[in-house]
């Protein structure tokens, strides 16, 4: 393999937790909901993701119960802020931190997983983007369909509509009969389902192994990709193939013979995502009510 293969390769595989989790976090964010739990999320279902598949000897289960762990601590979050209306960056920096403590304290396997590749026929032996593409685990093929499918769910149906609505325009939405509070809960969840598979990926598909804070900052890295992206999915996903890109390079270039300064290549990732924020925040044009609580009869 290149080096150019082996970038490819390595970009690609560490993108697809960041674009699974970046699914969710745009539908979450499009509603006005800004979730900081995301790590937290993540981290969760990648501890039960890979318990799960221990247990059952499952790929597909475990990546189930990563979805499934990543929905509780969105239902924690969903609960406690857009029902009981407590600070939803609070109750999310509250949950990171638990979250982290728990999967730090509880027993974990030590029992590898295998995840087998999709191997696409004929693609597959494709020069440079061949083996990077079309030879993966077989979870991430399944961004192929949830990728389109998510868009037409934002874009091309009713809920969607209220969806955006509550994040451009909340008290409008709320003056046209639709529930502002329950339509954010809805998003985070569906963010939770999304971050626990990125989670779940990560643990199951990817290492194949548990190990303490081994997310450590992607969700953080998925909430600079939506503003990398402006709001839009299409630039959400390249700013995490972009970040994974970053991270692939940490990982490549001592692999190819050149030697740099490691914890600099280890913080070139949260970097960018820094300079990226910095930039880009200002010109991109999110939705209006992002992170504004919603409280009905006030203005």
């Amino acid at each position: 393999m290149t080096g150019l293969e082996l970038v490819l390769a390595s970009a690609l595989r560490l993108s697809v937790p960041l674009l699974f989790a970046a699914l969710g976090e745009w539908i979450a964010e499009r509603a006005g909901a800004l979730n900081v739990s995301l790590e937290g999320m993540m981290l969760a279902a990648a501890f039960g993701g890979y318990v799960g598949a221990v247990a059952t000897g499952s790929s597909a289960l475990g990546l189930l119960c990563a979805a499934a762990t990543g929905l509780s601590v969105a239902l924690a979050l969903s609960g406690m802020s857009y029902r009981l209306t407590v600070d939803a960056n609070v109750v999310g920096l509250t949950l990171n931190v638990l979250v982290l403590g728990l999967t730090s304290y509880l027993p974990a396997p030590t029992e590898p997983v295998d995840v087998p590749h999709l191997t696409v026929p004929g693609l597959s032996a494709l020069p440079v983007v061949g083996g990077a593409l079309f030879d993966q685990p077989w979870p991430a093929y399944l961004l192929l369909g949830l990728a389109p499918a998510l868009w037409w769910v934002g874009y091309r149906t009713r809920w969607g509509l209220e969806l955006r609505a509550c994040g451009d325009g909340p008290r409008a939405a709320d003056a046209s009969g639709v529930d502002v509070p329950r339509r954010r809960r809805q998003a985070v969840l569906v963010c939770g389902a999304f971050a626990g598979l990125g989670g779940g990926y990560l643990a199951v598909a990817e290492v194949g192994l548990f190990n303490p804070n081994m997310t450590a900052g992607r969700g953080y890295l998925v909430l600079a990709a939506v503003i990398f992206g402006g709001w839009t999915l299409r630039g959400t996903l390249a700013g995490c193939l972009l970040f994974g890109a970053a991270d692939a390079m940490r990982l490549a270039l001592p692999a190819l013979g050149y030697q740099f300064n490691p914890q600099l290549l280890l913080a070139t990732p949260y970097l960018l995502a820094l300079l990226t924020m910095t930039v880009l925040a200002r010109r991109g044009h999110g939705p209006a009510a992002l992170g504004v609580p919603f409280r009905r009869g006030l203005t």
